[in-house]
């Protein structure tokens, strides 16, 4: 995996906001309705090539697909690509409901529901064996981002997935014995999935809110330490879905779940820090922009970051339309890089601006003027490291 060597090089989550005539193409597929199947692979083709000339214009170094190929979000694509699961109608609570966080803040999230509805009525359910079935579909997002990245002179490209512990979260299993068969059979699944993206020469970045997020679900009827030993747990799944998967070809996605909501009750990165370390990636893509995790770059004070791995920091937020300044965001990297090596600093965004591909969280427009940002940031940030 490429280093920043000479100057911080910049990258992002992966997801961005899809254009308006790929998203009617999109919402059709979604609602099940007709739509010509050629047209949307030819405006799939065309919009890949778009957004990848749009990343290296804006000045990413290491660009995705925007995840355009996937039809629902970032965690749920996976029902596209694995056999066993089937969608029911809603049957109880909503999961995502759910957390100490809405607990605290029950009226602002009654208030942000009411003017975002989530997708509340359907849910996923394992009702048989779980194979992978997404070849093609997988196939097609590979060879429309390494047809759109010929001519474009960037450093690297990556393809972001689902972690194991986030693929199809709040899912309902009734065909395995235990939860946790449940999981190691989408583990063995999914590898399937990252292999075939290494395989290609492209990175794969292992997405993973489930990781973070759980705690504020299991608040405060488990114990934290019930919670550490769940991570721990999913920490041994995730690598052994990426047995065979060159470590050097993999990054590893940490955030807290990315909806605008206070967040008060987030797991503290310091408690957590030492089992995401265990993760077989070289990269670690960590949130750390908005306010109320900002204050983690201190964590690598005391926690070092082991030789030959790389940190990707957010040091620009998916979740505010203020474009933050080129001095902030190189004063950001400076913080990691003189704590862990200004070599194993790569910039990066907390999430993805979009959670699927008709949830955007800032403008279209502002998305591009914070890529913009950052890679000033990371110019007047590489001036001061290299001095």
């Amino acid at each position: 995996m490429i280093r920043s060597e000479k100057r911080i090089l910049t990258t992002h989550v992966g997801s961005l906001i899809r254009p308006p005539e790929l998203r009617t193409f999109i919402a059709a597929r979604n609602k099940g309705a007709a739509y010509d199947k050629a047209a949307y692979a030819a405006c799939l083709d065309k919009s890949v090539k778009e957004v990848v000339a749009q990343q290296h214009k804006a000045g990413i170094d290491i660009p995705s697909d925007g995840e355009f190929g996937k039809a629902i979000s970032w965690s749920q694509y996976a029902l596209t690509r694995l056999s066993g699961f089937e969608r029911r109608p809603l049957s109880g609570k909503n999961p995502f409901d759910a957390g100490a966080d809405r607990a605290k803040f029950s009226a602002f999230y009654a208030e942000m529901d009411a003017n975002d509805p989530p997708n509340t009525a359907m849910e996923s359910i394992c009702s048989g064996p779980i194979k992978y079935t997404g070849q093609d579909e997988l196939k097609m997002d590979i060879d429309n981002f390494k047809a759109a990245l010929k001519g474009v002179a960037v450093e690297e490209a990556f393809l972001p997935v689902a972690a194991v512990s986030s693929v199809i979260p709040d899912r309902k299993n009734e065909f395995y014995k235990t939860e946790e068969e449940c999981s190691i059979a989408i583990a063995e699944a999914m590898r399937t999935e990252y292999r075939m993206i290494t395989d290609s020469g492209v990175v794969a970045q292992l997405d993973d809110a489930c990781a973070a997020v759980t705690w504020d679900r299991m608040s405060p009827t488990k114990s934290f330490p019930e919670y550490l030993k769940w991570l721990e747990r999913q920490v041994e799944i995730i690598n052994h879905s990426l047995e065979g998967v060159p470590e050097d070809r993999v990054r590893y996605h940490v955030c807290w779940g990315s909806w605008p909501g206070p967040h008060t009750t987030d797991v503290a990165l310091r408690d957590i820090v030492h089992l995401i370390l265990k993760i077989k990636a070289q990269a670690f893509v960590i949130e750390g922009a908005n306010p109320r995790h900002e204050h983690e770059w201190k964590v690598w004070r005391d926690v070092k970051l082991p030789a030959g791995k790389i940190l990707i920091p957010g040091v620009v937020s998916h979740a505010t339309n203020i474009v933050e300044h080129p001095e902030l965001i190189a004063e950001r990297i400076g913080r990691y890089a003189k704590i862990v090596g200004r070599e194993n600093v790569i910039a990066g965004t907390d999430c993805g601006f979009a959670q699927g591909p008709l949830l955007q969280r800032v403008h279209p427009t502002i998305m591009w003027a914070k890529f913009e940002a950052l890679a000033e940031g990371a110019k007047l940030a590489s001036k001061q490291l290299w001095s």
